[in-house]
């Protein structure tokens, strides 16, 4: 019986099918014969390779924790939190490449708009540094007493 995960994982897979008109798996092997072609569509592959395997950790470590409950019911022992901690680091780490996928996948996301939006020409071309790129000019100090020096 397919649960929530198998659920987000398909939807993910099926906006990416839909965002570039061709099935996931068929898209994997054009990426791979031309990464260079579709940056694109190179990056919502490398990311969502990424998504598959943390995805694949977590029920991993899913498993793990299920094992060690279902033998020592009770207070968890530190062996048993620490699968816990492994499982919870785990759903992070897969929703946020769930997250990138998104971004990706989201033409109108923050940043795709406007200068320097990811098919825009070179955003350092159209606009200054974002910081000072001189160094600071110091106050001169020399003169000032320190106290308790010896001169």
């Amino acid at each position: 019986m397919p649960d929530d995960t198998d659920d987000v994982m398909g939807l993910i897979a099926q906006r990416i099918e839909d965002r570039f008109q061709m099935p996931l798996a068929d898209l994997r092997r054009a990426v791979g014969a031309a990464p260079r072609a579709n940056p694109e569509a190179t990056s919502v592959v490398h990311w969502h390779g990424l998504l598959t395997e943390a995805q694949g950790a977590l029920e991993k470590a899913e498993d793990a924790l299920v094992g060690v409950l279902g033998t020592a019911p009770g207070e968890l022992d530190d062996p048993a939190m620490e699968l816990a901690h492994q499982v919870n680091a785990a759903v992070a780490v897969r929703d946020g490449r769930a997250m990138v996928v998104n971004y990706l996948l989201d033409p109108n996301a923050p940043g795709k708009q406007g200068p320097g939006a990811w098919r825009g020409a070179e955003p350092a071309l159209r606009r200054g540094p974002a910081l000072p790129t001189t160094p600071p000019v110091l106050p001169h100090t020399q003169g000032v007493p320190v106290r308790g020096a010896t001169r």
